[in-house]
């Protein structure tokens, strides 16, 4: 699995063509193997949420396997913001890379030493 990000930037012009500043790009996309994509497949994960948001203190699901693989993006005012998001989707693949590591252990046995 390979996650991809694409940063980029554009200038902001007001009505009268003044400068307004800068708005910030983000896309994300997830590069899986045949492997990978077979798992996906065969335990119909695509819709499994990788992200939740906060809605009025309920976390409600965000991006899921089928978004980060379809890619997703954002456009950003601050790169605070920006770098916030790469962090959080950084975190959903670690987490989606543990589930692809379960999901190919199942029919095998771990042995853990102590």
């Amino acid at each position: 699995m390979k996650l991809v990000i694409r940063r980029d930037q554009k200038e902001q012009k007001g009505v009268f063509g003044g400068h307004k500043g800068m708005t910030f790009l983000l896309s994300c996309r997830v590069e899986l193997t045949s492997e990978e994509q077979e798992l996906i497949a065969r335990y119909r994960a695509e819709d499994h949420p990788l992200t939740y948001r906060t809605v009025r203190d309920v976390q409600v699901p965000g991006h899921t396997i089928g978004d980060l693989v379809r890619g997703v993006s954002y456009e950003l005012k601050d790169v605070t913001t920006l770098l916030s998001n790469e962090d959080i989707i950084k975190d959903a693949c670690k987490d989606f890379k543990t589930l692809l590591v379960v999901m190919a252990s199942f029919g095998g046995e771990e042995v853990i030493e102590f």
